[in-house]
Protein backbone atom coordinates (compact mmCIF):
# COMPACT_ATOMS: atom_id res chain seq x y z
CA UNK A 1 0.00 0.00 0.00
CA UNK A 2 3.05 2.29 0.24
CA UNK A 3 2.47 3.94 -3.60
CA UNK A 4 -1.13 4.27 -2.77
CA UNK A 5 -0.29 6.22 0.42
CA UNK A 6 2.44 8.23 -1.71
CA UNK A 7 -0.59 9.58 -4.55
CA UNK A 8 -2.94 9.97 -1.97
CA UNK A 9 0.01 12.60 -0.87
CA UNK A 10 -0.29 14.16 -4.14
CA UNK A 11 -2.34 17.16 -5.11
CA UNK A 12 -3.82 17.77 -8.00
CA UNK A 13 -6.86 19.85 -8.92
CA UNK A 14 -8.44 20.14 -11.56
CA UNK A 15 -7.04 22.36 -14.27
CA UNK A 16 -3.31 22.00 -12.05
CA UNK A 17 -2.69 18.47 -12.66
CA UNK A 18 0.76 19.21 -14.19
CA UNK A 19 3.11 17.49 -10.86
CA UNK A 20 0.61 14.63 -10.02
CA UNK A 21 0.64 13.69 -13.66
CA UNK A 22 4.76 14.23 -13.72
CA UNK A 23 4.93 11.61 -11.10
CA UNK A 24 2.71 9.45 -12.85
CA UNK A 25 4.40 9.41 -15.93
CA UNK A 26 7.80 9.28 -14.10
CA UNK A 27 6.55 6.13 -12.45
CA UNK A 28 5.22 4.34 -15.77
CA UNK A 29 8.68 5.24 -17.44
CA UNK A 30 10.46 3.49 -14.25
CA UNK A 31 8.37 0.71 -13.91
CA UNK A 32 7.00 -0.24 -17.67
CA UNK A 33 10.16 -2.71 -18.34
CA UNK A 34 8.94 -4.81 -15.23
CA UNK A 35 5.35 -5.23 -16.64
CA UNK A 36 4.00 -8.00 -18.76
CA UNK A 37 4.30 -5.83 -21.71
CA UNK A 38 6.40 -3.08 -22.46
CA UNK A 39 3.42 -0.26 -23.59
CA UNK A 40 4.08 2.92 -25.66
CA UNK A 41 4.26 5.83 -23.98
CA UNK A 42 2.23 9.00 -25.08
CA UNK A 43 2.98 12.27 -23.49
CA UNK A 44 3.92 15.70 -23.38
CA UNK A 45 2.69 19.46 -24.03
CA UNK A 46 0.34 17.92 -27.45
CA UNK A 47 -1.48 16.14 -24.52
CA UNK A 48 -1.64 18.67 -22.04
CA UNK A 49 -1.35 16.89 -18.82
CA UNK A 50 -2.96 13.35 -20.35
CA UNK A 51 -0.93 10.33 -20.51
CA UNK A 52 -2.03 7.51 -22.89
CA UNK A 53 -0.42 3.98 -22.31
CA UNK A 54 -0.61 1.73 -25.46
CA UNK A 55 -0.07 -2.66 -24.78
CA UNK A 56 -0.09 -4.89 -27.44
CA UNK A 57 -3.28 -4.93 -29.88
CA UNK A 58 -5.69 -2.77 -27.77
CA UNK A 59 -9.51 -3.81 -28.33
CA UNK A 60 -10.57 -2.25 -24.51
CA UNK A 61 -9.49 1.25 -22.82
CA UNK A 62 -9.44 2.07 -19.39
CA UNK A 63 -9.91 5.90 -18.57
CA UNK A 64 -8.62 6.98 -14.80
CA UNK A 65 -9.02 11.00 -13.96
CA UNK A 66 -5.93 12.45 -12.65
CA UNK A 67 -7.54 15.61 -10.95
CA UNK A 68 -9.29 16.46 -7.71
CA UNK A 69 -12.23 18.51 -6.59
CA UNK A 70 -10.92 21.83 -4.52
CA UNK A 71 -10.25 25.39 -3.95
CA UNK A 72 -9.26 28.41 -6.25
CA UNK A 73 -8.18 31.57 -3.57
CA UNK A 74 -10.61 34.71 -4.99
CA UNK A 75 -10.54 37.89 -3.15
CA UNK A 76 -11.02 39.32 0.30
CA UNK A 77 -9.89 35.41 1.57
CA UNK A 78 -12.83 33.99 -0.56
CA UNK A 79 -12.92 30.84 -2.18
CA UNK A 80 -13.84 29.21 -5.28
CA UNK A 81 -15.06 25.42 -5.36
CA UNK A 82 -13.64 23.70 -8.21
CA UNK A 83 -16.11 20.95 -8.59
CA UNK A 84 -18.11 20.16 -5.68
CA UNK A 85 -16.57 19.55 -2.94
CA UNK A 86 -18.71 19.12 0.61
CA UNK A 87 -17.23 21.25 2.57
CA UNK A 88 -17.76 21.67 6.11
CA UNK A 89 -17.01 25.12 8.99
CA UNK A 90 -13.68 23.90 10.03
CA UNK A 91 -12.04 21.91 7.08
CA UNK A 92 -8.42 22.16 7.19
CA UNK A 93 -6.92 23.60 3.29
CA UNK A 94 -3.00 22.96 1.95
CA UNK A 95 -1.45 24.54 -0.51
CA UNK A 96 1.32 26.59 -1.34
CA UNK A 97 2.08 29.99 -3.16
CA UNK A 98 4.88 31.94 -4.15
CA UNK A 99 5.38 33.60 -0.72
CA UNK A 100 5.31 29.69 0.64
CA UNK A 101 3.41 27.04 2.23
CA UNK A 102 -0.08 26.96 3.57
CA UNK A 103 -2.39 25.45 5.88
CA UNK A 104 -6.01 26.95 6.99
CA UNK A 105 -9.56 26.38 8.04
CA UNK A 106 -12.44 26.63 6.46
CA UNK A 107 -15.19 29.68 7.39
CA UNK A 108 -18.47 29.67 6.18
CA UNK A 109 -20.11 32.92 6.20
CA UNK A 110 -23.92 33.23 4.61
CA UNK A 111 -23.19 30.20 2.22
CA UNK A 112 -19.75 31.66 0.98
CA UNK A 113 -16.50 29.96 2.00
CA UNK A 114 -13.31 31.72 3.28
CA UNK A 115 -10.48 30.82 4.70
CA UNK A 116 -8.68 31.65 7.90
CA UNK A 117 -4.85 32.04 7.23
CA UNK A 118 -2.78 34.51 8.55
CA UNK A 119 -1.99 36.55 5.24
CA UNK A 120 -3.65 37.35 2.40
CA UNK A 121 -2.55 34.17 -0.19
CA UNK A 122 -1.79 35.01 -3.97
CA UNK A 123 -5.37 35.21 -6.05
CA UNK A 124 -5.65 31.81 -7.97
CA UNK A 125 -3.78 29.80 -5.81
CA UNK A 126 -5.62 26.04 -5.47
CA UNK A 127 -6.11 24.36 -2.30
CA UNK A 128 -6.93 21.15 -1.61
CA UNK A 129 -7.80 19.10 1.50
CA UNK A 130 -5.19 18.68 4.12
CA UNK A 131 -4.47 14.75 3.99
CA UNK A 132 -4.97 12.27 6.64
CA UNK A 133 -4.78 8.49 6.37
CA UNK A 134 -6.44 5.72 8.22
CA UNK A 135 -6.03 2.79 7.51
CA UNK A 136 -7.25 -1.13 8.79
CA UNK A 137 -8.13 -4.69 8.20
CA UNK A 138 -11.27 -3.39 6.50
CA UNK A 139 -11.45 0.25 5.12
CA UNK A 140 -8.98 3.06 3.94
CA UNK A 141 -10.60 6.55 4.71
CA UNK A 142 -8.43 9.82 3.46
CA UNK A 143 -9.01 12.68 0.89
CA UNK A 144 -9.14 12.32 -2.58
CA UNK A 145 -9.95 8.58 -2.83
CA UNK A 146 -12.14 9.39 -6.01
CA UNK A 147 -9.93 9.16 -7.97
CA UNK A 148 -6.67 8.10 -6.85
CA UNK A 149 -7.99 4.80 -5.94
CA UNK A 150 -9.18 4.79 -9.95
CA UNK A 151 -5.36 6.02 -10.97
CA UNK A 152 -3.95 2.89 -8.42
CA UNK A 153 -6.84 0.35 -10.09
CA UNK A 154 -5.38 1.83 -13.41
CA UNK A 155 -1.68 1.22 -12.67
CA UNK A 156 -1.93 -2.13 -10.89
CA UNK A 157 -3.78 -3.30 -14.10
CA UNK A 158 -0.93 -3.06 -16.36
CA UNK A 159 1.54 -5.24 -14.39
CA UNK A 160 0.00 -7.49 -16.51
CA UNK A 161 -1.98 -6.11 -19.54
CA UNK A 162 -1.26 -7.77 -22.67
CA UNK A 163 -3.46 -5.74 -25.10
CA UNK A 164 -5.07 -2.52 -24.21
CA UNK A 165 -5.28 1.32 -23.59
CA UNK A 166 -4.87 3.13 -20.36
CA UNK A 167 -5.14 6.76 -20.34
CA UNK A 168 -5.05 9.18 -17.16
CA UNK A 169 -7.20 11.69 -18.14
CA UNK A 170 -7.32 15.67 -16.92
CA UNK A 171 -10.30 18.05 -16.01
CA UNK A 172 -13.70 15.14 -14.89
CA UNK A 173 -14.44 17.00 -11.49
CA UNK A 174 -14.58 20.18 -13.24
CA UNK A 175 -16.66 19.38 -15.79
CA UNK A 176 -14.64 17.64 -17.88
CA UNK A 177 -12.83 18.50 -21.66
CA UNK A 178 -9.88 16.83 -22.30
CA UNK A 179 -11.59 13.13 -23.00
CA UNK A 180 -12.83 14.36 -26.53
CA UNK A 181 -9.22 14.55 -27.72
CA UNK A 182 -7.96 11.48 -26.23
CA UNK A 183 -11.14 9.25 -27.27
CA UNK A 184 -10.08 11.17 -30.87
CA UNK A 185 -6.76 9.94 -30.81
CA UNK A 186 -6.95 6.40 -29.56
CA UNK A 187 -9.81 5.85 -32.31
CA UNK A 188 -8.52 6.76 -34.95
CA UNK A 189 -5.09 5.62 -34.29
CA UNK A 190 -6.16 2.05 -32.67
CA UNK A 191 -9.57 1.95 -33.33
CA UNK A 192 -10.36 1.16 -29.67
CA UNK A 193 -14.18 1.03 -29.28
CA UNK A 194 -14.93 0.10 -25.91
CA UNK A 195 -14.05 1.67 -22.26
CA UNK A 196 -13.80 0.71 -18.62
CA UNK A 197 -14.12 4.14 -16.31
CA UNK A 198 -11.89 3.12 -13.62
CA UNK A 199 -13.39 5.53 -11.01
CA UNK A 200 -14.97 5.51 -7.19
CA UNK A 201 -18.69 5.75 -7.05
CA UNK A 202 -21.41 6.41 -3.94
CA UNK A 203 -22.41 3.72 -1.07
CA UNK A 204 -26.35 3.88 -1.34
CA UNK A 205 -29.49 2.01 -0.17
CA UNK A 206 -28.65 -0.47 -3.11
CA UNK A 207 -24.57 -0.20 -3.00
CA UNK A 208 -23.06 -1.14 0.48
CA UNK A 209 -19.50 -1.77 1.57
CA UNK A 210 -17.91 -5.28 1.56
CA UNK A 211 -20.13 -6.75 -1.28
CA UNK A 212 -17.59 -5.91 -4.06
CA UNK A 213 -16.71 -3.57 -6.81
CA UNK A 214 -20.03 -1.86 -8.43
CA UNK A 215 -21.06 -2.05 -12.06
CA UNK A 216 -23.15 0.92 -12.61
CA UNK A 217 -25.53 0.40 -15.49
CA UNK A 218 -26.75 3.95 -15.81
CA UNK A 219 -25.79 7.27 -13.93
CA UNK A 220 -27.33 10.67 -14.95
CA UNK A 221 -25.77 9.07 -18.28
CA UNK A 222 -26.87 5.87 -20.40
CA UNK A 223 -24.40 3.05 -21.56
CA UNK A 224 -25.52 1.27 -24.27
CA UNK A 225 -27.22 -2.24 -22.65
CA UNK A 226 -25.93 -4.97 -24.95
CA UNK A 227 -22.35 -3.69 -24.05
CA UNK A 228 -23.58 -3.60 -20.31
CA UNK A 229 -24.96 -6.61 -20.30
CA UNK A 230 -21.49 -8.05 -21.47
CA UNK A 231 -19.86 -6.82 -19.00
CA UNK A 232 -22.30 -8.41 -16.61
CA UNK A 233 -22.25 -11.19 -18.22
CA UNK A 234 -18.54 -11.58 -17.73
CA UNK A 235 -18.59 -10.40 -14.44
CA UNK A 236 -20.46 -13.40 -13.58
CA UNK A 237 -18.20 -16.14 -15.13
CA UNK A 238 -14.77 -14.43 -13.31
CA UNK A 239 -15.98 -15.23 -9.49
CA UNK A 240 -15.04 -11.63 -8.86
CA UNK A 241 -17.57 -10.07 -6.01
CA UNK A 242 -19.43 -7.57 -7.75
CA UNK A 243 -22.87 -5.44 -7.70
CA UNK A 244 -25.03 -3.96 -9.75
CA UNK A 245 -25.83 0.12 -9.61
CA UNK A 246 -28.34 2.08 -11.05
CA UNK A 247 -28.35 5.69 -10.49
CA UNK A 248 -30.38 8.57 -11.94
CA UNK A 249 -27.64 11.59 -11.36
CA UNK A 250 -23.99 12.04 -11.24
CA UNK A 251 -21.50 11.52 -14.14
CA UNK A 252 -17.90 10.87 -15.21
CA UNK A 253 -15.43 10.65 -18.26
CA UNK A 254 -18.33 8.16 -19.89
CA UNK A 255 -20.14 11.23 -20.15
CA UNK A 256 -17.83 12.65 -22.80
CA UNK A 257 -17.45 9.29 -24.29
CA UNK A 258 -21.02 9.23 -25.01
CA UNK A 259 -21.03 12.22 -26.20
CA UNK A 260 -18.36 12.53 -28.33
CA UNK A 261 -18.25 12.18 -32.28
CA UNK A 262 -17.31 7.97 -32.04
CA UNK A 263 -19.38 5.10 -31.77
CA UNK A 264 -17.50 3.84 -28.51
CA UNK A 265 -19.08 1.75 -26.03
CA UNK A 266 -18.24 2.36 -22.13
CA UNK A 267 -19.20 1.27 -18.88
CA UNK A 268 -18.42 2.79 -14.89
CA UNK A 269 -17.10 0.00 -13.42
CA UNK A 270 -15.74 1.42 -9.41
CA UNK A 271 -15.75 0.77 -5.89
CA UNK A 272 -18.39 2.55 -3.25
CA UNK A 273 -17.28 5.40 -1.09
CA UNK A 274 -18.71 7.00 1.71
CA UNK A 275 -18.43 10.87 2.39
CA UNK A 276 -17.86 11.55 -0.91
CA UNK A 277 -16.10 14.79 -1.89
CA UNK A 278 -15.15 15.05 1.85
CA UNK A 279 -11.95 14.60 3.93
CA UNK A 280 -12.71 11.53 4.83
CA UNK A 281 -14.08 9.63 2.29
CA UNK A 282 -14.04 5.65 3.16
CA UNK A 283 -13.68 2.53 0.61
CA UNK A 284 -14.10 -1.38 1.47
CA UNK A 285 -10.41 -3.31 0.47
CA UNK A 286 -12.88 -5.92 -0.19
CA UNK A 287 -14.66 -3.85 -2.73
CA UNK A 288 -10.88 -2.59 -3.74
CA UNK A 289 -9.48 -5.70 -4.35
CA UNK A 290 -12.75 -6.85 -6.51
CA UNK A 291 -12.23 -3.79 -8.23
CA UNK A 292 -8.59 -4.93 -9.62
CA UNK A 293 -9.49 -8.58 -9.96
CA UNK A 294 -12.20 -7.51 -12.21
CA UNK A 295 -10.46 -5.51 -14.52
CA UNK A 296 -8.00 -7.46 -15.19
CA UNK A 297 -10.39 -9.88 -15.59
CA UNK A 298 -12.41 -8.21 -18.22
CA UNK A 299 -9.50 -6.34 -20.20
CA UNK A 300 -8.48 -10.04 -21.35
CA UNK A 301 -11.84 -11.48 -22.34
CA UNK A 302 -13.74 -8.24 -23.70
Amino acid sequence: MEFLFEILKKGGVSGDESEFSAFILDYVLQRRSQWKVVPEVYYGEGFHDNIVLKFGSPRTAIFAHLDTIGFTVRYENQLVPVGGPDVNDGDVLVGEDELGPIECSVKIVDGNVFHDFKRSIVRGTNLSYKQEINLDDEFIQAAYLDNRLGVYNALKVCEDLEDGVVVFSTYEEHGGGSVPFLVKFMYEKWQVSQALISDITWVTDGVKHHEGVAISLRDKYIPRKKFVDRIVELAQSSGVPFQLEVEGAGGSDGREIQMSPYMIDWCFIGAAEDNVHTPYEKVSLKDLASMIELYKYLMVHL
